[in-house]
């Protein structure tokens, strides 16, 4: 179903008074590292830290009388039933919101505080798809309307205000939009006000839940089996058939990042702008590398989709970070048992800019041989190698743990 630059027009004007027209940012630093004219649009500073309220209050202030009076469903990983919520506390109207159980504390809490005494959570299953049908099957038996996150011409026309601020905010000509996906209501509300711009748009998943990036590859819509849920903001197994034909049309390229990435940008954008994003708002600024040729010389905005991160998740950021920049490394090491094994590794393996910060090690009674856990924090990525061949040189058998190992998933 075709979404229009009228319907997104309508949809500014409902708009008007409940969304904040959020700045576009001119960011020196990205702009200099990528020789291009970087802006971010800073849909973290919402009332609701996210753009989802604008989808959820364009679909939810078009209801008749009747509908408003069944209530309406939402599933949700939080931001979207942020901004339902806030849409029921304003319209003054009963919800339930169905959230993945995993969904963090910070965005629960929020969602009780925005809908004010208007909305019901349920907590069900361990992605949205899961909590999705719970909330559909909750539909049927209730007569609620169900306001869905992505795939609905009037939530995509409310994301789709977007667009037409930023074309609104700079007098200059845009060459270039990036927005991360999850369902693809987002990429799919800008796409369809921009398209006839001539603005290049580009979409950003995760490699973990990489939904549209497969439906494009294969031209229907696919259901991923299993998704890394890091990037909870975008974790879906399945996109929406309205914004898979948008996307088909209108989006140049999606481009994976990978949850490590992810971790570094939000890292960077915190410690030099003080920009607090979640994994799902540093998307877009994450995927500059892969466009990097691309937008030398032109001028880009990317899209800083949301800044709800539960403060009890940056250990986690800082560890998936470091693994990235190959700073970070777990090794089996296997000491002969009998004195001196330890000091010998300290001494003449470890160097002098590497740091143990986690050692794991007991000693079995009649073996010659124990094994150690050990995590290393490197200096510099190219102080691995040199590691290593010390190792060796003292005959000191070792093995690194990798992302496909079973055991790895308990130290990430």
């Amino acid at each position: 179903m075709k979404v229009t630059v009228q319907q997104i027009d309508q949809a500014a004007k409902r708009l008007e008074g409940v969304v904040e027209k959020t700045p576009l940012q001119f960011n020196k630093r990205l702009s200099q590292e990528y020789g291009a004219k970087i802006y971010l649009k800073r849909e973290d500073l919402q009332e609701v830290r996210s753009f989802k309220i604008r989808g959820a209050y364009n679909k939810i202030v078009t209801l008749t009388p009747d509908e408003r009076k069944r209530g309406v469903v939402a599933a949700s990983a939080g931001n979207h039933a942020q901004g339902v919520a806030l849409s029921c506390s304003l319209l003054k109207m009963h919800g339930v919101i169905f959230m993945p159980a995993i969904t963090p504390n910070q965005k629960i809490d929020r969602v009780k505080h925005f809908g004010d005494g208007y909305i019901t959570i349920k907590l069900v299953g361990q992605t949205y798809d899961e909590a999705s049908k719970a909330a559909h099957a909750y539909c049927a038996e209730h007569g609620a309307i169900y306001v869905h996150p992505f795939d609905d011409p009037l939530t995509i026309a409310g994301q789709g205000t977007i667009g037409k601020e930023i074309l609104e905010q700079t007098d200059q000509p845009i060459d270039v939009v990036v927005a991360a996906i999850g369902g693809g209501g987002l990429i799919s509300g800008v796409s369809s006000y921009l398209h006839e711009t001539g603005i290049t748009i580009y979409g950003v998943e995760p490699t973990g839940a990489p939904a549209m990036y497969e439906a494009l590859q294969k031209g229907k819509l696919v259901n991923l089996q299993t998704i890394d849920t890091f990037a909870d903001g975008v974790a879906v197994q399945q996109v929406g058939a309205t914004t898979l034909a948008v996307c088909q049309k209108y989006v140049k390229e999606v481009h994976l990042v990978p949850e490590g990435k992810i971790c570094t940008t939000m890292i960077e954008l915190y410690q030099n702008e003080g920009i607090i994003t979640e994994p799902a708002g540093a998307l877009s600024v994450a995927a500059l590398d892969g466009f990097a040729k691309q937008i030398k010389g032109k001028t880009v905005v990317c899209v800083i989709s949301g800044g709800n991160n539960d403060i009890l998740r940056y250990p986690e950021i800082m560890e998936r970070s470091l693994v990235y920049q190959g700073r970070k490394h777990y090794l089996i090491l296997e000491f002969t048992q009998k004195p001196g094994q330890l000091k010998q590794f300290l001494n003449e393996a470890l160097g002098p800019r590497d740091d143990i910060v986690r050692f794991e090690y007991m000693k079995k009674t009649n073996k010659e041989k124990g094994a150690a856990l050990v995590g290393i924090e490197l200096k510099e990525k190219n102080d691995l190698e040199p590691l290593l061949k010390r190792m060796k040189a003292i005959e000191l058998k070792f093995k690194i743990l990798t992302s496909d190992e079973l055991l790895y998933e308990y130290l990430i």
